[in-house]
């Protein structure tokens, strides 16, 4: 298998160059002229971030790579699946309502709109078969992803409370699942108590938004027929 290409640059800028050009620079350089866009449908699958938060990539850097894809002749559009859990990207309409106050509309991304992968209510997906795959056959994902032709990841790099490090294949893994498919990802890693160690905080209860975790008797006891596996709980227990 040939080795992936990998191209740096560095946060610094010049009076020639910003980094929105820097990022226009990087992608030419890494060959985006070489796929056919002519005429196709091109998914960008970021995240819009939550409301009021910053760990997202900013508009500007999405009108960039818009920006090139039409002048290869693709016809782009960002999109982004809804969340399992509660939140502001929990439906279509509060996905949307949290990308625009966020920046991302086509007023701010060189035009290209705002799709939720899997529509209103996180329920039009399609079945995609894993080829190869040994514990997962196939994959929930949302219709609209996989409706397009060409799917570009822009992904940003974050701290994750049970995976350590979230990235690319967080980005299309996860990011790219219905609200179904996210929840057949996590349902087999539901959270439990280790009774000898918990000090009965109540940390684990104040962050749950499906109403698992309880403290009964000075110890926090986990419902598993609430629970769905994110574990939210994991990352503010302080006892682990």
């Amino acid at each position: 298998m040939e080795k992936s290409k990998v191209y740096y640059t560095d946060m610094s800028t010049s009076l020639n160059e910003n980094l929105p050009e820097k990022l226009e620079r990087l992608m030419k350089k890494a060959g985006i002229g070489d796929i056919d866009f002519k005429d196709k449908f091109v998914a960008i699958k970021m995240h819009f971030g939550e409301p009021g938060n910053l760990a997202f990539l900013r508009p500007n850097y999405a009108a960039v790579v818009v920006k090139v894809v039409k002048e290869l002749g693709g016809k782009p559009f960002l999109t982004d699946c809804n969340t399992l859990y509660v939140g502001g990207r929990k439906n279509a309409l509060d996905h949307l309502d949290t990308a625009f106050t966020n920046g991302f509309s086509p007023f701010s991304v060189d035009g290209a709109h705002v799709i939720i992968g899997d529509g209103l209510k996180g329920t039009d997906d399609m079945e995609v078969p894993v080829n190869g795959g040994e514990y997962v056959k196939s994959a929930k994902i949302g219709r609209a992803i996989m409706d397009a032709d060409v799917f570009i990841s822009l992904t940003h790099f974050k701290g994750h409370e049970a995976a350590g490090f979230g990235g690319t294949l967080k980005n299309i893994g996860m990011g790219c699942g219905s609200r179904a498919g996210k929840m057949e990802q996590h349902c087999d890693g539901k959270t439990a108590v280790d009774q000898s160690k918990c000090v009965g905080c109540g940390n684990c209860v104040k962050i749950c938004a499906h109403d698992a975790p309880h403290i009964v008797e000075h110890k926090a006891k986990i419902d598993p027929e609430k629970c769905v596996g994110c574990g939210r709980c994991i990352g503010v227990c302080p006892k682990d």
